[in-house]
C-alpha cells in the first residue's frame, strides 16, 4: 500500500468530517421519528407533527452537546488517559526529535503530553493547531532508541498532517453521545419495569418497551458503524508518512515489533484506545480471527511486513 499524498488524504478526510457531521444528527432524527411512528397510534399527519414540534428541541440538544464536547475535548481526554505534561527540561531528547521533525515539513510544533506507564504507547489528538498533542507513554520514551522513538512521533505527526485527529474527535463524541443515549434507555426500562406491571396499559407499555429495545440496537449497531468510519487503512498511510519523514522504514518497524505485546494500556476511555498506535490484542486467542474484523487497527504483523518492503 502506497502513501497517497497528504494533501488527497486531507481532502479525504475533511470529506469524512463533514458527512459524519451530516449523518450523526440525521441518524439521531431517524430514530425519533421511528420512535413516533411506532408509538403513536394515530394518523400520519398527527406523527409528522409531533415530529416537526420536536425536531428543534433534539437538534438543539445534539449541538449543545457536541459543541461542549468538541470546546473542552482537549481536557476530556487529559482526563480520561491521565496525561500530564511532558517537562522540557527533563526531555529534551523527546523534544529535539519532534522539534527537528516538525521542521524538516514546516508544521508547528504541537503540544507534548506524557501518561507514567511502562507500556509502550502513543497517540495524537486535537481539532486545530491550538490543540493538537503527541502524547507519550513513559515507557516508549525509556525503551525506545532515538531512530525507533522519532519513528513512532513521525507516524503521529502524520496523523495530525493527514487531519485523522480531527476525525477522530468526531467520531469519538459521536459514538459518545450515542452511547448515552442508550444507557439512558436500558436504565429507563430497568427501574421502570415495576411501574410497569402495576400499569393498566400493559400493552402500550410493552409496544413502548419493544420500540424502545430495538431503537436501542440500532443505534449502538450505528455506534460501531461511526466508530469504523475512520478506516484501518489510516495506520498504515501514518506508517508510510512517518518513512516519508524519516527516511528509515527499518527503524519504525522495529518500534512497532517492541511495542507488539506491551502496549495494553489500562484507561478508562475504551473510544480512546482507537488512536493509539497500536490497539490490537495482547496475545492472540481462538476468537482473533473474529475480534479482527471489528479491530480499530490493522495486525501489527502485517503493518511490520509493509514496513520491510518498503
Amino acid at each position: 500500500m502506497k502513501y497517497i499524498g497528504l494533501q488527497k488524504q486531507i481532502t479525504r478526510n475533511n470529506k469524512r468530517s463533514t458527512l459524519l457531521l451530516i449523518a450523526f444528527p440525521t441518524v439521531i432524527l431517524m430514530g425519533v421519528y421511528a420512535f413516533f411512528f411506532f408509538v403513536i397510534d394515530d394518523a400520519l399527519e398527527v406523527i409528522n407533527t409531533t415530529f416537526l414540534y420536536t425536531l428543534p428541541f433534539v437538534l438543539a440538544i445534539v449541538g449543545v452537546w457536541f459543541l461542549i464536547a468538541f470546546a473542552s475535548h482537549s481536557a476530556m481526554i487529559k482526563m480520561a488517559t491521565r496525561s500530564s505534561t511532558l517537562e522540557r527540561k527533563k526531555n529534551t531528547r523527546v523534544y529535539n526529535l519532534v522539534e527537528n521533525l516538525c521542521m524538516s515539513v514546516g508544521m508547528k510544533m504541537p503540544k507534548l503530553h506524557v501518561i507514567e506507564s511502562d507500556v509502550l504507547n502513543a497517540f495524537a489528538s486535537g481539532i486545530s493547531e491550538k490543540s493538537y498533542t503527541v502524547t507519550l507513554t513513559t515507557g516508549i520514551i525509556e525503551k525506545l532508541n532515538d531512530k525507533e522513538l522519532e519513528g513512532v512521533i513521525a507516524h503521529e505527526l502524520t496523523h495530525i498532517r493527514n487531519r485523522d485527529v480531527r476525525l477522530l474527535i468526531i467520531s469519538i463524541i459521536f459514538v459518545g453521545i450515542l452511547g448515552f443515549v442508550v444507557q439512558i434507555i436500558f436504565r429507563s426500562l430497568i427501574y421502570g419495569s415495576g411501574r410497569r406491571r402495576n400499569s393498566k396499559n400493559n400493552k402500550m407499555d410493552g409496544r413502548v418497551v419493544l420500540i424502545a429495545l430495538v431503537i436501542a440496537a440500532v443505534v449502538y449497531i450505528l455506534s460501531i458503524l461511526f466508530k469504523f468510519a475512520l478506516s484501518r487503512k489510516r495506520e498504515y498511510m501514518a506508517d508510510a508518512g512517518a518513512v516519508g519523514m524519516t527516511k528509515d522504514p527499518i527503524a519504525m518497524a522495529s518500534a512497532l515489533r517492541k511495542i507488539s505485546g506491551n502496549h495494553a494500556l489500562d484507561l478508562k476511555s475504551e473510544d480512546m484506545k482507537q488512536a493509539y498506535i497500536e490497539n490490537g490484542p495482547a496475545k492472540k486467542s481462538a476468537f482473533s480471527s473474529i475480534t479482527g474484523l471489528f479491530a480499530t487497527h490493522p495486525p501489527i504483523a502485517k503493518r511490520i511486513e509493509f514496513l520491510e518492503q518498503m
